[in-house]
């Protein structure tokens, strides 16, 4: 079992196929007639996307940038060298994958609400705000979060006091996206599930 379990992208593969069997057994009779929603399958990748992006936030909010002046001197390159850089790939790519795959959910939905949504369409104006928040907070993670992380951790050239500094503008900028994740989340889940 720790064979299977220790490994990450079989376990991975494992729960693919699970969700695969878990599709194909509930509904693989819509599938087969044509009958199966898609926009429901896409919203499914969506909010798996958005659980690791937004996971890995409340990651670094809650747990890694409270704990790292708690590290000894000695351990922090296990955090800055390996552990860091490994989350924000997934951090970063999840925010992308998140925005891309909720837009591509809201065309597939009710004739493509997506362009009212952002417009602030009354009948999608929470629906609206909410993608707007994530949209914001997707820019700040490439374009503000992701390249002062780069020259903190060192994985592109700076000097001292540019580490120092791109450390404390990744870390505003990280918990303007805790901020907005909050609203961002209410006005999802209000709409996805009561429709308002």
């Amino acid at each position: 079992m720790a064979k299977i379990l220790g490994n990450f992208h079989l376990a991975l593969l494992i729960g693919i196929v699970l969700m695969l069997a878990a599709m194909f057994g509930l509904h693989g009779g819509l599938i087969g007639d044509g009958g199966y929603d898609w926009a429901q399958f896409m919203r499914y990748l969506h909010i798996f996307a958005g659980i690791l992006w937004i996971g890995l936030l409340y990651y670094f909010n809650f747990v890694q940038i409270p704990t790292m002046p708690k590290v000894p001197a000695e351990l922090k390159p296990g955090v800055s060298k390996y552990i860091a850089p490994a989350a924000l790939f997934w951090f970063r790519w999840a925010a992308l994958a998140t925005v891309i795959l909720g837009l591509l959910t809201g065309e597939m939905k009710e004739g493509g609400y997506s362009a009212r949504a952002l417009g602030l369409e009354e009948t999608h104006r929470t629906i609206g705000i909410g993608m707007w928040l994530g949209i914001i907070m997707a820019a700040n993670v490439w374009f503000v979060i992701w390249p002062n992380q780069k020259r903190a951790l060192g994985i592109v050239p700076a000097e001292d006091s540019a580490k120092a500094r791109s450390a404390s503008v990744a870390m505003m900028a990280s918990r303007t996206n805790l901020i907005l994740s909050l609203p961002m989340l209410y006005c999802m889940v209000l709409y996805s599930h009561l429709g308002m």
